[in-house]
């Protein structure tokens, strides 16, 4: 918890002081009240006592009554601001640094335990900064200056207090001992309503093509089932906390005038109406004291879970980024270049190694093209380049400098990358393709049509204007290709990665893109995974993958009679004479 507290600004420490400044005299006005009923209650029972004295006694306890809830109302306002703004700057942080994780760290959290992290548990953080807090400074002073004010009255009064709180002590500690363990599940289980909540949206079209709604059903009646039970069970425990609280409160008051009227009667004269002003005064103080315990309680209702929430967002935070920027920012002798030397790659927490001693070099304006069978590493291979993993042993070169050696934005600076799976984000055609970067119109529409993409474009509504859904949803399979593809070239970048980016689009399209590609992007180097042999036939340098290791490397017309596993691979797509084998 503490440290999600160093996201506090510093006019955040200033209105925390404040807020202790206006509880602090909150509290003082409060405990003021019951000397002015003090008061009262003597001069009620003096013969011959100024009914001006008491109006004064009275108005002065009014005037408490105001003032303290004036400061009521500022320290709740100061409060609820500092609370906004932790929860803001935690958010931003943890979002930041989530940005921040490569690919092997993020694959600690699942993607619907992130959300949560980033949601409920800053809202847990939130809600017992704007009401914990104010409890938590306000009950040991109720406390604190109550046992101060109740001092030498009588110990019969003192030890009957002393009784109440030992009880309530007891009630709290049992209670929180039983429930705080149970508060971690219940936010791993919220965790889960949300993974299956976010699987069934994304996969609704297979949902119902298979008639599995049922099925869906059960599993997230089962997750809801046990997330209610555990709640319930929660709630449960926490609901015997305040019958016990009002159970103390009114047996501490009428044990107070049980034990006073026994005082009292065995006291004489004047003695007597001293006792009975002491008797209210104490009583009311001991109901101060028993309240600064009820907040406690109510603030450990609220901590465990808060804590909980404050270690998860910690272990984010905390989590280690493997992945470092270097220091290279600059101009480069080469341009275009893409170079592997003897590298191999395993995942982290593999055994076996997926590539194995890969040494390659595109040149500038060439196309070099990776093929091969489904878990030969295609994919991963091209994924070093822009350093979503590094390579285990090896090195790679773009423009001559080891991807290592450069800063993370001067790297991809360098890249236009098109990843397996079409990204498509929530806006407009034109927010799309110039995604990161500044809207240049022209630009925007040179990208989409190389991209073969203005023909769908142009007949939408909005044109470029046209709103895209988170995903892509309302598009196809191949438009999204496409826009992610435009996306790439609206980069003009020096170097192309094409990540098996043409699967989705027919062998017209294909070839047209790769036609009007080439044309756009002659100077540029492209790096192409695909699986189709007419995706890659025309490329200047075709790698062969076979279980992670390079069984070929050459033109088309090279391989195929060179390699078996490539002519493997073409025999399988095409036939003979379309091969002109």
């Amino acid at each position: 918890m503490f440290r999600i507290l160093r996201n506090f600004r510093k006019i955040d420490f200033l209105l925390l002081f404040g807020g202790f400044l206006l509880i602090a005299a909150q509290v003082g006005l409060e405990l003021k009240m019951p000397d002015y009923m003090s008061e009262i209650t003597k001069l009620v029972t003096t013969e011959d006592s100024a009914m001006g004295d008491i109006y004064k006694n009275g108005g002065m306890m009014l005037l408490c009554a105001f003032v303290s809830f004036i400061a009521n109302i500022g320290a709740g306002y100061i409060f609820a601001t500092i609370s906004a703004s932790l929860s803001m700057n935690t958010r931003k942080k943890l979002f930041d640094k989530i940005e921040r994780l490569d690919m092997e760290s993020i694959k600690q959290f699942s993607t619907s335990s992130l959300i949560t992290r980033t949601t409920n548990d800053i809202t847990q953080i939130q809600m017992f900064v704007a009401m914990g807090a104010q409890m938590l400074i306000r009950a040991p002073m109720f406390a604190i200056w109550a046992i101060s004010k109740m001092a030498g009255k009588s110990w019969q009064w003192s030890t009957i207090t002393a009784i109440a709180v030992v009880i309530l002590l007891a009630t709290i500690i049992s209670i929180m001992a039983v429930v705080i363990p149970r508060f971690k599940l219940i936010q791993k289980l919220t965790d889960r309503i949300n993974g299956i909540s976010r699987e069934n949206l994304k996969g609704i079209r297979v949902v119902r093509a298979f008639n599995a709604e049922k099925y869906q059903e059960k599993k997230f009646a089962k997750a809801n089932g046990e997330l209610t039970d555990m709640q319930i069970f929660n709630g449960r425990m926490m609901s015997i906390m305040s019958p016990t609280m009002y159970l103390i409160m009114n047996g501490i008051t009428l044990a107070i005038y049980i034990s006073g009227a026994y005082i009292i009667a065995n006291a004489a004269g004047l003695e007597r109406l001293t006792l009975f002003s002491d008797m209210i005064v104490f009583s009311t103080y001991a109901m101060h004291v028993i309240m600064s315990f009820l907040f406690v309680a109510i603030t450990l209702m609220i901590l465990p879970r808060a804590q909980v929430s404050a270690n998860r967002i910690n272990e984010v935070l905390a989590t280690k980024i493997n992945i470092r920027d270097g220091e290279f920012d600059d101009k480069t002798a080469e341009r275009g270049t893409v170079e592997f030397r003897n590298v191999s790659f395993k995942y982290p927490d593999a055994e076996e190694y997926l590539l194995r001693d890969i040494s390659f070099k595109a040149n500038p304006g060439e196309t070099v093209a990776f093929i091969g069978s489904t878990g030969s590493g295609k994919s991963t291979l091209i994924n070093l380049v822009p350093r979503f993993y590094d390579a285990t042993d090896g090195e790679v070169y773009v423009d001559g400098v080891n991807v290592r050696d450069y800063k993370m934005s001067a790297l991809y600076n360098r890249l236009g990358y098109v990843s397996q799976k079409a990204v498509i984000f929530n806006g407009s055609v034109a927010d799309n393709i110039a995604y990161g970067g500044k809207k240049d119109d022209k630009k925007i529409k040179d990208a989409a049509k190389t991209a073969q993409a203005k023909s769908f474009i142009e007949k939408l509504p909005k044109k470029y204007q046209e709103h895209i859904a988170a995903g892509g949803t309302n598009i196809s399979g191949g438009q999204k290709q496409r826009l992610a593809i435009a996306r790439a070239i609206a980069r003009d970048p020096e170097i192309y990665i094409f990540d098996d980016s043409f699967s989705a689009l027919d062998y017209k399209t294909d070839a047209a893109l790769r036609k009007a590609l080439k044309e756009k992007t002659g100077d540029a180097t492209c790096l192409i995974v695909a699986q189709r042999i007419g995706t890659i036939m025309h490329a200047d340098k075709i790698i062969v993958l076979d279980e992670g290791r390079c069984v070929g490397m050459g033109t088309h017309k090279e391989l195929l009679k060179s390699c078996k596993v490539y002519k493997q691979i073409a025999l399988s797509q095409l036939s003979p004479e379309e091969l002109n084998v």
